[in-house]
């Protein structure tokens, strides 16, 4: 559990421990989209068209196409609440010309914003040898990314749909109908990482971020992240401290 604008941990039991966080590992690629997005590399009304790598995605996905083409602004949508592995891939295409070179961009970041435990070898999360990071870094990138308050527009919504609304998209994250103050982020689930959640919150002007990996099941992902998250709203306030005077 971490404070986000000070990244003070409020809580945390094996934080650096190895593991893997299935989509979770989104977070990080959101975080070079947008990026992105804000130096003007991509915008939002932009088309991207989907390569045969792109499409030949599994696990979650909205079974894009070779050649079909949607919007970045689409894209984002199907990548942020339904965690289409095929979708996060044409981003990533779109930003550095290839999933390897923006794996390569990835892991660079990670090294920036000082997440020591992380080796990213895809861009979505997948199972993957070697793919692994850790609670503590999980937090280090989710509040980088909620530094793009952008992405709230796209971790509230419950519904939405691409493709003029022939595929229907529904929030994996359970918490945005259920939690006061809920904000985001990202959820995970595959095989070798378990079920993952990455929860963001804000009340009365303080954001909590709480990583959950490894959990049995959805429902203990989602009661552990809101049990971390009202522990830090019940015992944590965030006050400015007056500047020293000069002596």
């Amino acid at each position: 559990l971490m404070e986000a604008s000070t990244g003070q941990v409020l809580f945390e039991k094996d934080p650096h421990a190895l593991r893997s966080c299935a989509s979770i590992t989104k977070v990080m690629t959101l975080c070079l989209v947008f990026q992105a997005l804000d130096s003007g590399q991509l915008s939002l009304d932009q088309t991207l068209t989907a390569s045969a790598h792109a499409a030949s995605m599994g696990g979650s996905d909205i079974w894009l196409e070779e050649g079909e083409a949607m919007s970045v602004d689409d894209l984002i949508k199907a990548t942020v609440i339904m965690s289409a592995n095929d979708a996060a891939v044409v981003l990533a295409e779109a930003v550095s010309g290839s999933e390897e070179a923006f794996v390569a961009q990835m892991n660079e970041k990670a090294q920036q914003l000082g997440m020591s435990d992380t080796v990213f070898k895809n861009c979505n999360g997948l199972d993957e040898e070697g793919h692994v990071t850790s609670a503590y870094d999980v937090a280090l990138m989710s509040r980088e990314l909620i530094r793009h308050e952008k992405v709230f527009d796209y971790t509230l919504t419950w519904m939405d749909s691409v493709r003029g609304g022939e595929t229907q998209l529904v929030n994996t994250n359970k918490l945005i109908r259920s939690y006061p103050g809920i904000t985001g982020l990202k959820t995970g689930t595959t095989s070798k990482a378990g079920v993952c959640i990455a929860a963001t919150a804000q009340r009365g002007g303080m954001n909590l971020m709480a990583v959950v990996l490894g959990s049995n099941s959805g429902k203990e992902r989602f009661e552990s992240a809101s049990t971390l998250l009202d522990y830090g709203f019940a015992n944590f306030t965030r006050v400015e401290a007056p500047a020293p005077e000069n002596a």
